[in-house]
């Protein structure tokens, strides 16, 4: 999808030539004489259209108006998630036949989150998987200009931002769509390794012999009862000084899960495709990054393997040795993907990080506490916590705190290794967790359980994208956060005290 930023009034909008002209329209709107404007209050007047969010007009060559196609959509207050919504009531007419150019005409003061608002709602509603269907169309729109009254300096470099994110998002929705044999691990590191050839990134790819050579057990008994060999993915973006702390994102990335020997029921199983979300995230947050080409380092870790049941399956009750040394009863083989993220989480020290970060679809017990709306976020440091709640709000991908009490880990106490790699049912989420807090040591570290929004299921069964949305606002945070430290002016030294008597002077002002 190609995208273009315009400062457009209503009346420039209206000589706008395009197949579908879709006029967003506030409570709060300035409505001219123009016409668009004209329009606009005759049919609010009639009845005919109301400004509340998601109502809709269609219209057909509208005289003085040179789009074929128009309609009027109304935004209520004109904020982020009113226009977002509205845009998404939208899919059908976006991918209508004939529609090869929009225009998006934001027709009231609209701030730099809802235009980026604008564009990754147009994205995801034109987004369509393909990638294994013989007789799939192609979605005929081709280009899309977002039009507001005046363009910004904010404004421009939110729809940098948003244009950057609805390429990481589709990125990471293609991947998760795809089938298993589609996407094994050998494919997810070829994705990486493709994604490396952009400026300032770099890959490397470690087989079953480099990671046993590091020793991490429990990735390795994870991946053990598949024919498809692991692959542990390892990617660099340098964007900023060498000697710069990275941030480091860990993904989840079990390419097909059946639960191993815990085999899971047959219903939704084909959903477990969707079980690398994290690791999908994290390929889309690199594409972003590649666009954007921010002031941060950033490395990426993805476990990528299967979770498959043959004869030589982990079984439950095995203990393995985790690459930190610590030893884990295995008491459910279903509960894998903390297994090999904890050897991913400890590999991720080396880097000696500002900040861990790991997504992943780790439980169903996060599905049932927070539903399909926010991820659930976990973390070690109340700075980190804040500032990903921020990224996530201003995305509009949201997430929510979920807690930590040491009391919660006594559950995964085990007679016959140092853990057991789940306790009880109650607290599913905050166990898991606590799991994996095992193996980050003192570094601020975040977990995201996103098994409730990495995918839909039902009629819109697919994937969503998310967190790359949160990740990426985050990531865009500290890297100005690090140029505003940069530029700040260094303080400035007090003045040694001249001799005994200026020593003496400076303890008595002190007393």
């Amino acid at each position: 999808m190609n995208f273009e930023l315009k400062a457009l009034t209503a009346a420039a909008a209206a000589r706008e030539k395009c197949d579908l002209l879709l006029v967003l329209v506030s409570e709060q709107a300035a409505l001219g004489s123009d016409a668009i404007g004209a329009m606009v209050a005759h049919a609010v007047k009639q009845g005919d259209f109301a400004l509340s969010c998601g109502q809709q007009l269609p219209l057909y060559q509208v005289p003085a108006i040179a789009a074929r196609r128009v309609l009027l959509l109304g935004v209520g207050a004109g904020s982020a998630k009113e226009v977002r919504s509205a845009l998404a009531g939208c899919a059908a007419t976006l991918k209508s036949e004939g529609v090869a150019k929009a225009v998006v005409s934001l027709a009231f003061a609209a701030d730099a989150q809802a235009a980026a608002a604008a564009v990754q709602a147009v994205a995801d509603a034109t987004y369509a998987y393909t990638h294994t269907k013989s007789q799939a169309k192609a979605i005929g729109l081709k280009k899309v200009v977002l039009g507001l009254p005046s363009k910004t300096a904010a404004v421009t470099t939110a729809f940098e931002t948003a244009v950057a994110q609805q390429e990481g998002v589709a990125m990471a929705r293609e991947w998760a769509n795809r089938p298993a044999n589609h996407a094994t691990p050998t494919m997810l590191a070829n994705a990486a390794k493709s994604l490396a050839k952009a400026a300032r990134m770099s890959c490397k790819i470690h087989g079953p012999a480099e990671v046993a050579k590091l020793g991490m057990g429990a990735f390795m008994a994870v991946a053990q009862g598949s024919s498809q060999p692991l692959r542990f993915i390892e990617l660099h973006y340098n964007g900023a000084a060498k000697a710069e702390a990275p941030i480091v994102l860990v993904g989840k990335g079990i390419s097909f899960d059946t639960g191993g020997i815990s085999l899971k029921p047959a219903a939704e199983m084909d959903e477990m495709k969707f079980d690398m979300g994290g690791a999908a995230s994290v390929l889309g947050v690199f594409q972003a990054l590649a666009r954007l080409q921010p002031a941060i380092n950033v490395v990426g870790l993805i476990p990528a393997c299967e979770n498959m049941p043959d004869g030589a399956a982990v079984k439950p009750g095995d203990v393995v040795t985790s690459m930190s040394g610590q030893t884990i009863e295995i008491l459910n083989t279903d509960a894998e993907g903390r297994l090999v993220l904890c050897d991913a989480l400890h590999y991720a020290a080396r880097f000696k990080p500002a900040a861990l970060l790991d997504m992943a679809t780790l439980t169903g017990a996060c599905v049932i506490a927070l539903g399909g709306l926010r991820s659930g976020l976990f973390s070690t440091d109340d700075k980190l916590a804040a500032a990903l709640q921020a990224a996530g709000e201003a995305a509009l991908d949201p997430c929510w705190r979920m807690p930590l009490d040491d009391e919660y880990a006594e559950g995964l106490k085990s007679n016959f290794a140092d853990m057991g790699n789940v306790a009880g049912r109650a607290g599913g989420a905050v166990t898991a967790a606590k799991f994996l807090q095992k193996f980050v040591g003192d570094i601020p570290w975040a977990h995201l359980d996103i098994a409730g929004t990495a995918w839909k299921s039902g009629a819109a069964k697919g994937a969503t994208g998310r967190p790359v949305g949160l990740l990426l606002q985050y990531l865009l945070g500290q890297a100005q956060a690090g140029k505003t430290a940069q530029a700040a002016p260094a303080p400035r030294r007090a003045a040694k005290p001249a001799g005994r008597s200026g020593a003496k002077a400076v303890a008595k002002a002190s007393a």
